[in-house]
């Protein structure tokens, strides 16, 4: 039997990635914080169905203990400050996590067990203001925000580990996922949300904004910049993308995305018109919610995974935001609503 250790096994990706690692007949390990793993979150359902390892990506001692433990064959370092647009009021921590505890992952592989094989969450952030699109695996870096910049400096680092050392870590450069599982701080699921409440006629939620407002107050919900265009996918199907890069020959880099653009309003257009509403009498722009510089368009060029691992997504946009929705009514249906 494979054995697999997950970093950041509690957010979306970990999760999606331990269910299909499991029905693949692996035996899953799981590296969190212990504070992360005692909350509720997104592999609470897999709780005993996994081995779970406690420490935190700041502390190499942890990170090598746990490969040390497990032996794994397989690593997946999907632990990260994952949000962009919070970076900057948290760089240093970002650069931490995102950029030296990936370093570290590296370093205790290559001490513990250098014939595991690594894939590493690189992002389509890293692309930042490219002028040239779409984006693939050449395409030059230009982060616009410290979390960008934290991996494009882990995504360099995979590179001189692998030819420094001949060590097995594949990078994926994963465009826009998202899924039902995303937390509330991403503008993906405030849509999700704010169409579930506009369906439930919930005018005032309870759930807070990053300025500390509610989602959604007098009906509307505030969002920033509508005009930023994604190139947004599944992440169940990115999860598969991961294992397909370990079951290759030798590693490399790929560009996991849709190839398919949509903005924001396409967003709004979709979610509301799950529950059959016009997305423009619930929606309104607030300039505070403007990132400082924001990423420009970004839209993958995936024709390297299409060929090499043979991936293809299999969610659409529409499908993907319809779950989200009908999630986020399930879940204030749940709670009472308000």
């Amino acid at each position: 039997m494979r054995k697999a250790l997950i970093t950041g096994i509690t957010g979306q990706d970990g999760s999606f990635l331990a269910e299909l690692l499991l029905e693949k007949g692996y035996e899953v390990y799981g590296f969190a914080r212990h504070d992360s793993w005692m909350r509720s979150h997104n592999a609470s359902h897999l709780a005993d169905k996994i081995n779970i390892l406690f420490g935190d990506m700041s502390e190499g001692v942890d990170i090598a203990t746990a490969l040390q433990e497990t032996q794994p064959d397989e690593i997946y370092n999907l632990a990260s400050q994952s949000r962009p647009g919070e970076s900057w009021a948290r760089a240093p921590e970002t650069l931490m996590i995102n950029g030296m505890g990936a370093i570290r992952l590296f370093e205790a592989v290559r001490h513990a067990c250098p014939k595991a094989r690594v894939y590493h969450a690189s992002s389509s952030e890293m692309f930042g203001g490219s002028c040239s699109g779409p984006q693939n695996e050449l395409t030059p870096f230009h982060p616009a925000n410290p979390y960008a910049a934290a991996k494009v400096y882990a995504h360099q680092m995979v590179r001189i580990c692998r030819e420094s050392y001949g060590l097995f870590i594949s990078s994926g450069i994963l465009f826009n996922h998202e899924s039902e599982r995303r937390p509330l701080h991403f503008v993906t699921q405030k849509i999700a949300y704010g169409a579930a409440c506009a369906a439930l006629g919930i005018k005032n939620s309870r759930d807070l904004n990053e300025l500390g407002h509610p989602i959604v107050s007098g009906g509307q919900l505030a969002l920033g910049n509508l005009e930023i265009a994604r190139d947004w996918g599944h992440a169940s199907d990115f999860v598969r993308a991961m294992w397909l890069m370990l079951q290759q020959d030798k590693p490399d880099d790929f560009v996991v995305g849709t190839g398919k653009l949509h903005t924001l309003r396409d967003l709004c257009q979709a979610a509301y018109g799950r529950v059959s509403l016009d997305w423009k009498d619930h929606v309104m722009s607030d300039r505070k919610l403007v990132r400082p510089l924001e990423t420009g368009q970004t839209l993958a060029d995936a024709s390297k995974a299409r060929k090499v691992l043979n991936w293809e997504p299999t969610i659409s946009f529409e499908e993907m935001v319809g779950k989200m929705v009908d999630s986020q009514i399930e879940r204030l249906e749940t709670r009472g609503g308000r």
